[in-house]
């Protein structure tokens, strides 16, 4: 038996055994549960002080151990295990210059953590907040999303610990192209295809692709997210919003209900928060709050379009605060330190960072009569929030499943880039909502319960995981 299997109360278990042996003889006699919790017991040993990267593999496993112990052939090859060990973790020193000339040190990561089914496919993040956790639990959770869109794309995420916030344009510029200098000679078109995250945006792509272009001495698509001017794609920087609200709008269908007339709390007011917001008001809902880390406004007229626009130039120009948003419209309030979950509403869209909705936030949206819940960042609510939604069932989207749109549209930037063609803005679009119905419609063929609102984390971790565990068993042991 591996030693991560090993258990002091299973001590007369034949060591020679083998990990299929074990799990067999497990399934028969206890529940589950008892495998997860040994499984995560030996990750917790082999990834230690990784809590986000645990939360990310508990959330799976909690939900596909009884179906996986059902498949021998996954579990003879060791699937669950090999997916939870990258590929590879690459992680470099980043050297730069700040205006005063003075010298800064930040620390990058890659994490290709699954290529089975295509080229690594995941965004960079810059954020002080960045660690290899961070990277790990976004880059496993990258595997299945990416999976889900039934487009050729692996999995993989990276970023530094740096914080663009502050610094001119010639100071991010610097740190772009010494991050890329190294970074550059890992990635490419048909190997790890990056894109932006928290804190890469289009500015951060244009100097990372430049400098990726001049060390490479060809142009290819090994970047999306890019501007339109050079190979981006149309939709691109809606698609995540967009999406969220394309997967909503299905989930309701289920019910016999509709976008139209609801209620909707938004986390977070960057690009997600921006073009959900968007698309719910153009389907005829009604967006009550925006938030960012320091608060978020309440705004009980609704935030219409103008408003909207008015929000984007505050975020994306003038990179203001969104307490500026009350100042600026007198029929809103401003909560200081506070999120939107108290807020009544049909539809919340926890759109900021991970970890920001948790099990008291749920019950008080389930109090609350919230229909649905639809995660447009990544892992944003915990594990005791995720729980309680199911439990209660709501209508809840994760975002492995939800938030799909935007990797979704950097593939449909790929095609366009590998062609050497550019679509329309309806063909985009039109392509992005095929995709979302697509994924809902897979989340729907493997977590539909009798009784129940379909699962939909059940659904879209099965789905995303088998798709990925049939390639690799076609590949061999690697």
């Amino acid at each position: 038996m591996p030693p991560w299997l090993c258990n002091t109360t299973l001590a007369s278990v034949d060591a020679a055994s083998t990990e299929s042996d074990f799990i067999a003889e497990d399934a028969m006699t206890a529940e589950p549960t008892a495998d997860i919790e040994r499984f995560m017991q030996r990750l917790k040993e082999r990834n230690p002080h990784e809590p986000e990267f645990h939360q990310a593999v508990q959330e799976l496993s909690e939900t596909i151990m009884g179906w996986y112990l059902d498949h021998d052939r996954y579990v003879n090859a060791r699937i669950l295990e090999r997916l939870t060990e990258p590929d590879r973790i690459i992680t470099f020193r980043v050297c730069w210059e700040d205006d005063s000339g003075e010298v800064r040190i930040n620390r990058g990561w890659r994490v290709q953590f699954n290529g089975a089914i295509g080229p690594y496919k995941g965004g960079l993040r810059f954020h002080p907040t960045v660690t290899q956790s961070v990277l790990k639990f976004l880059g496993f959770e990258q595997i299945f999303k990416n999976a889900l869109t039934g487009l050729p794309m692996g999995g993989g995420k990276g970023g530094a610990n740096f914080d663009p916030k502050g610094k001119s344009d010639r100071e991010v510029m610097r740190f772009c192209q010494s991050f890329m200098t190294e970074l550059g000679r890992h990635i490419g078109e048909n190997t790890d295809v990056p894109a932006g995250d928290i804190g890469v945006g289009a500015r951060e792509i244009g100097y990372l692709f430049g400098q990726y272009r001049r060390l490479s001495n060809a142009w290819t698509g090994a970047m999306t997210g890019k501007a339109f001017e050079y190979g981006g794609s149309l939709i691109r920087t809606e698609a995540t919003g967009y999406g969220t609200v394309y997967f909503t709008r299905e989930m309701l269908a289920t019910q016999g209900d509709g976008l139209d007339g609801k209620t909707a709390v938004i986390s977070g007011s960057g690009n997600v928060a921006q073009y959900c917001a968007e698309k719910l008001i153009e389907l005829g809902s009604k967006v009550l709050t925006l938030s960012d880390s320091g608060g978020f406004v309440h705004d009980p007229d609704g935030i219409d379009l103008e408003k909207l626009e008015w929000v984007k130039a505050l975020k994306n120009e003038r990179r203001g605060r969104i307490s500026a948003y009350a100042e600026q419209y007198p029929s809103a309030t401003y909560h200081a330190g506070q999120r939107p979950w108290g807020v009544t509403c049909d539809l919340a869209f926890p759109c900021a960072t991970q970890n920001e909705l948790d099990g008291d936030d749920a019950k008080t949206l389930i109090d609350n009569g919230v229909l649905a819940v639809a995660e447009g960042a990544n892992m944003p609510t915990t594990f005791a929030g995720v729980q309680a939604f199911v439990d209660a069932g709501v209508l809840f989207g994760p975002a492995k499943a939800v938030n799909a749109g935007g990797v979704a549209t950097s593939g449909l930037e790929q095609a366009q880039n590998a062609m050497r063609i550019r679509w329309t803005r309806e063909e985009v679009d039109a392509r992005l909502l095929s995709i979302m119905q697509d994924i809902h419609a897979k989340c729907v063929s493997f977590g539909a319960e009798r009784g129940r609102p379909t699962n939909y984390v059940k659904g879209a971790n099965i789905a995303g995981f088998q798709r990925v565990a049939e390639a690799m068993l076609a590949q061999g042991i690697s």
